[in-house]
């Protein structure tokens, strides 16, 4: 059986060669991202033999929900299984109005970041187009039917660049009107920076926001952090950076974890001074969230405070993140695949 949500045109193919109108491919995707349907037998206004072939051919949902947790400030996780190996998470972020999602593109992630818990197994497998969709559906179910989704992030498990091909059509799912209505201002990728990848996502049509992952502000200490920088270097990256930023003039977001006695000292301040003062970019400090067996502190609030004013003083555009979601490890860093779920920490 296939996935339903695997690709407009397949579904479109597959109504018309049984000699469907056209509408009724409308009509499913009208069920489906806006009225949150479950199953086949909840689309009422389809032929009844139109559900049966439905059910008979495709699945609507591929994954199990094998923990949900929520935390004080409204963030809620899930543990999905898939039918077809390997487990992943994916977050539901509220934040005043904004409802936003984070959702992951890879079974694990090969990238290696030393301080990250989504790497810690290494890659199993990327995932289908229809599985990064189902995650944005999972987590819209969790929303109230006056709520819609607002903002959409691929800052999960996974490096998206590595599985751009399956990633894109799910994007513009998200995106179009008859989806989720996600506008693609409010829809980001964020890699740990594939410079050809960058390249091949410039040259496409549809431009979403790119936040790139610095870590560090020279490329000895980032080959520490980001191992694959051994093979990119900073230079190269950020020359596919400013590319994708003239051809599609979304401003761009480099984002940087601080870590306590590692990348926060003065001189990595004035380090990122130095290579971000030219560029029209968004500086996100995100100071490190803890994952168990790693040994990396978060910065003391007197040394942030201290890297802050450097940024600042240098007139860099720079937000420092809040947390939301640590004390369920739905963090950013914290999403890794896991097998028992630690409770919510108080």
């Amino acid at each position: 059986m296939r996935h339903l949500l695997s690709g407009e045109q397949v579904l479109a193919d597959w109504l018309k060669r049984r000699g469907y109108p056209a509408y009724r491919n409308r009509q499913l995707a009208t069920w489906i991202f806006r009225k949150r349907a479950t199953c086949f037998d909840e689309m009422s206004n389809l032929p009844a033999v139109l559900r049966e072939e439905l059910a008979e051919q495709f699945r609507l949902w591929t994954s199990e929900v094998v923990c949900q947790q929520r935390a004080s400030d409204g963030t809620e996780k899930l543990l999905l299984q898939w039918l077809d190996g390997g487990r992943i998470e994916c977050v539901l972020l509220r934040d005043g109005i904004r409802r936003s999602i984070c959702i992951s593109t890879q079974v694990g992630c090969a990238m290696g970041c030393v301080f990250c818990a989504s790497g810690l197994d290494g890659v199993d497998r990327n995932l289908t187009t229809g599985e990064i969709v189902e995650q944005m559906l999972r987590l819209q179910h969790l929303l109230p039917e006056r709520e819609r989704l607002s903002h959409l992030v691929v800052m999960g498990m996974g490096e998206p660049l590595a599985n751009l091909d399956n990633l894109m059509p799910a994007l513009e799912f998200a995106n179009r009107k008859s989806g989720l209505g996600i506008s693609s201002r409010r829809i980001t990728i964020s890699t740990v920076g594939i410079p050809r990848a960058i390249r091949r996502l410039a040259a496409r049509p549809s431009h979403f926001h790119l936040a790139v992952s610095l870590h560090a502000p020279d490329d000895a200490l980032r080959t520490q952090l980001v191992p694959v920088n051994r093979n990119i270097g900073l230079e190269d990256l950020l020359a596919a950076a400013d590319q994708y930023f003239d051809v599609s003039g979304r401003r761009l977001t480099f984002e940087y974890v601080l870590l306590a006695g590692v990348n926060d000292r003065d001189s990595h301040a004035h380090g990122l001074v130095g290579m971000l003062k030219n560029r029209p970019a968004l500086l996100n400090v995100i100071p490190y969230n803890p994952v168990a067996g790693l040994t990396f502190q978060t910065p003391s609030a007197a040394a942030i405070k201290r890297f802050r004013a450097i940024l600042e003083t240098a007139g860099l555009n720079v937000h420092f993140r809040r947390r939301k979601g640590d004390r369920i490890d739905a963090a950013c860093g914290q999403l890794r695949r896991s097998t028992t779920p630690s409770p919510p920490r108080s």
